[in-house]
């Protein structure tokens, strides 16, 4: 793992965002944003609203971190906890 993984791991906002409370968080934006595309159907960014609202879904729901996974570390939320310790 990445130096800058283990920092953003090790970061408040990467404790709190592999937190339970953080995976509710991810999980709401993305249902909100994925409901805003459909009430904006049809109209410009209404598809950019649909996909967006796919990354914190799927990241509340599947316990990911995509930016830990991004700076060379972990994928699962889990193993980010763990290595926050």
């Amino acid at each position: 793992m990445s130096a800058i993984a283990t920092s953003f791991n090790r970061s408040s906002f990467g404790r709190w965002i592999n937190s339970p409370a953080g995976r509710v968080f991810r999980t709401v934006a993305g249902v909100a944003f994925i409901a805003a595309g459909l009430v904006r159907r049809g109209k410009p960014g209404s598809l950019a609203l649909l996909a967006w609202g796919i990354l914190p879904l799927s990241a509340g729901t599947l316990d990911v971190c995509y930016v830990s996974a991004s700076l060379a570390g972990p994928l699962r939320g889990q193993k980010c906890r763990d290595e926050a310790l």
